[in-house]
């Protein structure tokens, strides 16, 4: 994606040299903890209602950055935002959300991790753009560690669905992210995050308000709920793309190693969630995967 304009000087290079690892492992801690907050939460609040929370907020801090960039959003446009945002956004994190009530949070974060092996698919399938062999392998590979994955069980229950819905996210995210480059590229990334965020905040809102819980909701979940949007959506949104203006996008998604790391960490120091053997095995195959394709690219 292209980079924005922060309006803040760029760190001196001595500075980067410390600056970029450290924002790199804060912003895969606090996407990692998206999966701990959705997994709070969503037992109060159901998936769609927690959906429509998490897109409101993400998109009103991100909100700045589109009225700056207001007139670079004529009204052609829009449909297409309208699209992408039910696309990359909606439909994605309702089916993470529908994830987080059937399985541990790190299940939801080692499945995100595919969204790298299914952009390159998509761009494959649908637009065109050469795979190569080594990017083939790490596509067997990644699927091979999702259906390992699906395999195991939790507490003895069967996590296939709630895999299959993570993976049907990290999907979507794969067509979301090639249709961004191919119809809104050369607008400023974060304007075009608050636009497809707070597009599919509306289209969620009849589903939400239908579905909203009539009990009272516990702080916790409230708390997770506004952490879910300022932190994890629009604030990690702002830090992803000063990283991407200033170290380039394929350094920068690097990140994609860390999230399923620290997910899987902060659901089992703070919820007690199990590591079990089939996560291990699953983890390692998907990122190995994500890790050969990320080399290809480069």
């Amino acid at each position: 994606m292209p980079s924005i304009d922060t309006a803040v000087p760029l760190p001196t290079p001595a500075t980067r040299a410390w600056l970029t690892p450290l924002e790199l492992g804060l912003l895969g801690a606090i996407w990692g903890a998206s999966f701990l907050f959705m997994r709070i939460a969503v037992h109060d609040f159901g998936a769609m209602p927690l959906v429509e929370v998490r897109l409101a907020l993400g998109s009103l801090v991100l909100l700045p950055f589109l009225w700056r960039a207001r007139a670079q959003f004529p009204a052609r446009i829009w449909p297409k935002i309208v699209l992408i945002g039910a696309i990359n956004s909606a439909v994605p994190f309702m089916l993470f959300a529908w994830a987080a009530q059937r399985a541990p949070a790190g299940i939801g974060a080692i499945a995100n991790a595919m969204t790298v092996l299914f952009t390159a698919l998509v761009g494959f399938l649908f637009f065109g753009e050469k795979i190569g062999a080594r990017r083939s392998v790490a596509l067997l590979v990644g699927f091979a560690g999702v259906v390992v994955l699906a395999s195991g069980k939790t507490a003895g229950a069967s996590i296939s669905w709630a895999v299959a819905a993570g993976a049907g996210a990290a999907f979507l995210y794969g067509i979301g992210i090639n249709l961004v480059r191919r119809h809104l590229s050369g607008l400023p990334p974060a304007a075009v995050a608050s636009a497809t965020l707070g597009s599919a905040a509306l289209l969620t809102l009849p589903f939400a308000l239908s579905s909203w819980p009539t009990h009272d909701i516990p702080m916790k979940s409230w708390f997770s709920a506004a952490m879910l949007g300022v932190l994890c959506t629009g604030a990690a949104f702002v830090m992803y793309y000063r990283l991407i203006a200033r170290i380039g996008a394929n350094r920068a998604s690097t990140v994609t190693y860390l999230i399923p790391v620290f997910g899987v960490a902060w659901a089992w120091m703070l919820l007690d969630e199990p590591l079990t053997l089939t996560m291990g095995i699953a983890g390692a195959m998907i990122l190995g995967s994500v890790a050969i394709s990320q080399r290809s690219a480069r």
